[in-house]
């Protein structure tokens, strides 16, 4: 699956070598030594979205997240414009941020959307 951000006010991707199988449009965070993964829910270190699939060990190319607008799907419960967001429990999903977690933020929701619906994300 390929994925393109909506907007990527001119910043240009990068690429890793993937850890572990990676779906385009996963957030992925950094997984060890020049590696990454998809993001586990609440992962604190999210460097982008992967931009196509990837099996492990293949080189895949990666959207970060400052100042792009990616396109998410809004985890349970749904998600408010202006709410800051997090990695959900689904690597494509994205959560509110709860009291006292700013470090997982990875967001702010542009739009706001019913669980399972999409969501624009402007990275943080």
């Amino acid at each position: 699956m390929d994925y393109t951000p909506i907007y990527t006010r001119g910043q240009l991707p990068f690429t890793s070598t993937a850890s572990a199988a990676i779906t385009g449009g996963q957030f992925v965070s950094v997984s060890g030594n020049g590696t990454i993964a998809p993001s586990a829910a609440d992962s604190a270190n999210v460097v982008g979205v992967a931009a196509h699939d990837a099996a492990s060990g293949a080189v895949v190319t990666v959207h970060p997240l400052v100042g792009v607008i990616h396109e998410m799907v809004a985890g349970t419960g749904g998600i408010t414009a202006g709410a800051a967001v997090k990695v959900g429990t689904a690597a494509n999903a994205v959560l509110p941020l709860g009291a006292g977690t700013f470090d997982l933020r990875v967001g702010i929701a542009l739009t706001t959307a019913a669980a399972a619906s999409k969501v624009q994300v402007l990275g943080r």
